[in-house]
């Protein structure tokens, strides 16, 4: 019980961290809603496969109106998506929708989890989702949720009753959901949680429904909802100022990786929750109904709640210190009890009501953002009372090192002191758990068991307040953290992490030799502290050369960077391996690299990889030279393309012109460029002037129900939502003899080989007659896919609209993808008649 107890306290602790990078500060009405929440002892999971699944009305509403304690775990962390506003993909996009969920749940008052599933991309049914999940552990990490929060309600998102109609991850989430609700309350089942947790029973599960389901609004109104519950989730909250829906819209927005900005509504929201286990309410407007949700559940609780409600029913907005007294018997009272779980949950909400109450701000600034193990930083520490409830700060703890001060903290009387915090020599860097090893493909790889499902790793450098109230000594804990002064922002706040002291990384993430030819690479060496020296090696595959065998490196100033060339010779046929750079220090040696995602809507974060990067010899001729790119939603293309010799030129829609267009063999357009760039809608006559001089023109896959304009293409062309997830299935040629197929490369099915995460994604299902279609494919089960690449030709030029994944391809160094986007941007300069031959 006593490890169950420091178990929930790391949670809660962990989840108050990330906050306390930009301090809240409470007003009046916010104090009194928290002095609410406090008298409510009861709790809803809401369970969904990836991040912009969950409902934030639900969230919002159950946080903020019901006073509920609320979570989302979301099965996976997004990681297979597309990035609407940056380059980063995989792990790097896993970061930021991370940090994208926690914002959201600042916002809508909810907690955040997760299991270790990895989010490998689509899949159209749950058996091939758990085939490359492990199953037994995803649904293990649910059980473990559900025994540590111990939510009274369940919530599904999706429907376990219909696998294969919806994304195989939405119909995974549910079926292993109610899974964990019959395993958690049993003992046998997972027994090894036992150690640090407890078993737990919720009562009920609902789906959460809605006309989408019944496929019409006409559909669910004329449906028996004898087993549904309806919730009018338009409530107002006059403390905010907000609806119900307007809070949810606000937190949804903060999805922006995916573009999910929304607009608040007002008015009536009906949500409905269909039950699917456990007893229906009698009283269907309360889905707690039965549910004991006050202090009478918890043996000696009825005097708290008795006492929360006195102070509720006092409490004065404009002196909320006034009500610190009674609190602090609150306090006292909460210690006493046995229920550890409830007791750890509330007296860090009690602790951080008696605090706003008093006004009481406290704070350990460092110095610097970053450090390395074995350092000393220095720290800025503020406590300030601003109430007349008299304080004393006793002590304070940093990290092992305790400093007793017995400093009175009189009303409004600043207090702030300089104090030195030492990182201890064995101190991990900081970074996220899950990317510590190496996992598999559907999984990320944990093993310490306390960490799974928390949204971030927890952060052990804090300092401890020890305030004296009153004649109570209570402890506030606060995460370290770092804040600047930007001209244009003002107060900046970044979280202050230990990072080794050298990180390493090769220029670019693939490297192809489009020859056998020497390439000078770069190594990027970085240190992370002052006056570093070391030896940089570089690894390479069987066949291929290094030279020099090893370099040393000196870099006087932390944060500097020094760059080193390594001459790597590729063998004379195609092969392909990894690069692997090495910082020998001693007897260390460190071989990650340093990846910072600094956003302005969410926490900048350093993310520590392994470090290396594919080496490519590649079989692969090309015609042409320069190719203007157009972006879209974000790719990594542009500088995929320049690493086979093309001069790549970033476009600016608004300012292209035909004289400038003419001057390049080929306009690629980024990925779903007509779902993002408004100016397109003006400039497409000029991309068809282009094309009837001879310009190639190759548009990468846009999704249809967002495009910005009807005629993305020079003849009849219907996008759909047609898609092929397995990134094996097979490829059969259409048309073998199109020029496309055979020049300046002749593609073959070795050209299909070692795609990654799926085929391609929203293919045209209907074409003019001018198109000639190069490729079928589809997943098992399914009926033949021929629109993934479609050729036409438009005067003396050509376009082409693929569907194929090359903004995934190209940067992971698939070499058949670089074989075919070469023949796309060559078309018609061959000196060839092959595609006369075509129809096209």
């Amino acid at each position: 019980m006593f490890k169950n107890y420091l178990l929930i306290l790391l949670l809660l602790l962990n989840g108050f961290s990330a906050k306390a990078q930009q301090p809240t500060k409470p007003n009046s009405s916010e104090i009194y809603e928290s002095i609410k929440k406090l008298q409510f002892l009861g709790s809803v999971l809401y369970i969904a496969a990836h991040p912009d699944d969950e409902n934030t009305k639900l969230i919002s509403y159950f946080a903020n109106e019901v006073k509920a304690r609320t979570a989302y775990l979301s099965v996976t962390r997004g990681d297979g998506g597309q990035n609407l506003i940056g380059p980063e993909l995989g792990e790097l996009l896993g970061a930021i929708r991370t940090q994208e969920l926690l914002e959201a749940r600042r916002i809508d008052g909810g907690e955040q989890m997760f299991t270790r599933a990895n989010d490998f991309g689509y899949s159209k049914h749950p058996d091939e989702t758990l085939a490359i999940w492990n199953k037994d552990e995803v649904l293990g990490d649910m059980v473990w949720a559900i025994r540590n929060f111990r939510p009274d309600i369940i919530i599904n998102r999706f429907d376990h009753r219909s696998p294969g109609s919806t994304h195989g991850h939405h119909t995974s989430s549910a079926i292993l959901s109610l899974e964990a609700f019959d395993l958690a309350n049993n003992r046998n089942a997972y027994p090894k949680q036992l150690e640090y947790t407890t078993v737990w029973q919720p009562k009920r599960t609902f789906f959460n429904t809605s006309w989408w389901f019944y496929g019409s609004q006409e559909n669910f109104d004329q449906a028996d909802k004898t087993n549904l519950l309806g919730i009018d989730t338009g409530v107002f909250f006059p403390s905010m100022g907000l609806s119900n829906p307007e809070v949810a819209a606000l937190s949804r927005s903060s999805h922006k990786s995916q573009g999910f900005g929304s607009t608040g509504a007002r008015g009536e929201q009906m949500e409905y929750l269909e039950l699917i286990k456990g007893d229906m309410p009698k009283y269907t407007s309360n889905i707690f109904e039965g549910i004991d949700t006050s202090w009478n559940k918890v043996k000696g609780g009825k005097t708290i709640g008795n006492m929360l409600k006195d102070i509720q029913d006092n409490y004065d907005f404009r002196n909320p210190s006034s009500s610190i007294p009674k609190l602090l018997e609150a306090y006292h009272l909460m210690n006493a009890l046995e229920d550890q779980h409830w007791k750890a949950i509330k007296i860090v909400d009690l602790k951080n009501v008696i605090a706003a109450c008093a006004g009481l701000y406290m704070e350990a600034a460092a110095e610097t953002n970053q450090s390395t193990a074995n350092e000393d930083v220095k720290l800025k520490i503020e406590a300030i009372n601003r109430s007349a409830i008299p304080m004393t700060l006793r002590s304070l703890s940093i990290n092992t090192q305790n400093h007793n001060l017995n400093k009175p903290l009189t009303q409004n009387a600043g207090f702030t002191l300089n104090e030195t915090l030492h990182i201890k020599a064995d101190q991990q860097p900081t970074a996220p758990y899950w990317l510590m090893e190496k996992g598999s493909l559907g999984m990320y790889k944990v093993s310490d068991q306390r960490f799974i499902g928390q949204p971030e790793t927890p952060n052990d450098i804090n300092v401890t307040f020890n305030i004296e109230i009153g004649k109570t000594p209570i402890t506030f804990t606060k995460t370290i953290i770092y804040k600047s002064n930007d001209p244009v922002k003002g107060e900046v706040y970044k979280p202050f992490e230990i990072i080794p002291e050298v990180s390493v990384k090769l220029s670019e993430p693939v490297i192809i030799f489009d020859n056998d030819q020497p390439k000078n690479v770069q190594a990027i060496v970085t240190a992370g502290k002052n006056q570093f020296s070391g030896v940089v090696t570089l690894g390479c595959p069987k066949g291929w050369s290094v030279y020099p065998e090893k370099q040393s490196v000196k870099i006087e100033h932390k944060g500097d960077s020094h760059t080193i060339l390594f001459t790597v010779i590729p063998p004379k046929e195609a092969h392909e391996g990894l690069l692997s750079p090495v910082v020998k220090v001693g007897d260390k040696n460190y071989t990650k690299t340093l990846v910072e995602i600094n956003y302005d809507h969410i926490p900048y974060q350093s993310i520590l990889l392994p470090s290396e990067s594919k080496v490519v010899r590649l079989d692969i001729k090309k015609r042409g030279d320069n190719i203007g790119y157009i972006q879209g939603a974000g790719d990594a293309i542009p500088e995929s393309l320049r690493q086979i010799g093309y001069n790549v030129t970033i476009l600016d829609p608004e300012n292209i012109s035909l004289d400038m267009l003419n001057r390049f063999d080929a306009i690629v357009m980024g990925i779903r460029a007509y779902n993002t760039i408004d100016a397109l809608k003006f400039k497409q006559s000029l991309l068809f002037d282009y094309m009837a001089r001879g310009g190639n023109l190759i548009v990468q896959y846009n999704t249809s129900r967002e495009l910005l304009m009807d005629q993305i293409s020079p003849y009849d062309l219907q996008l759909s939502r047609d898609r092929v997830s397995e990134e094996n299935a097979e490829v059969h040629f259409l048309n073998p003899d199109h020029e496309l197929m055979n020049y300046p490369n002749k593609i073959t099915q070795n050209d299909f080989k070692g795609w990654i995460q799926e085929r391609g994604l929203y293919f045209p299902d209907k074409w003019g007659s001018e198109f000639t279609p190069l490729f079928s494919m589809n997943d098992k089960g399914e009926t033949p896919k021929e629109g993934s690449l479609l050729v036409a030709k438009f005067g003396k030029g050509h376009y082409i609209y693929t569907g194929l994944s090359f903004f995934r391809e190209l940067p992971a160094g698939v070499p058949g993808a670089y074989r075919l986007f070469a023949n796309m941007l060559s078309i018609g300069k061959n000196g060839t008649n092959a595609e006369n031959t075509q129809n096209d």
